[in-house]
C-alpha cells in the first residue's frame, strides 16, 4: 500500500490559484493520482483567499 501525500495550494488571485493547481497536476508523475481535494475560501479584508488541499498517492502496478 502506498503512503498518502499532501500538497496545499493557496492564492488570493483566482487566476494564480488556477495556475498553481495546473502546475501541480502537470508535475505529477505518471504513476501518481489525485485521491481527494478539499477546497475552501476565506475572506481577508477586501480579498478572498482560495485554498486546496490535494491528497495524492502513487498507484500500484497492474498485475
Amino acid at each position: 500500500m502506498s503512503i498518502p501525500r499532501f500538497k496545499l495550494i493557496t492564492s488570493n488571485s483566482v487566476e494564480r490559484f488556477e495556475e498553481r493547481l495546473q502546475d501541480f497536476i502537470e508535475q505529477m508523475d505518471r504513476d501518481e493520482m489525485v485521491v481527494d481535494v478539499k477546497f475552501a475560501t476565506a475572506a481577508l479584508g477586501s480579498t478572498v483567499e482560495f485554498s486546496a488541499l490535494m491528497q495524492y498517492q502513487k498507484t500500484e502496478g497492474w498485475s
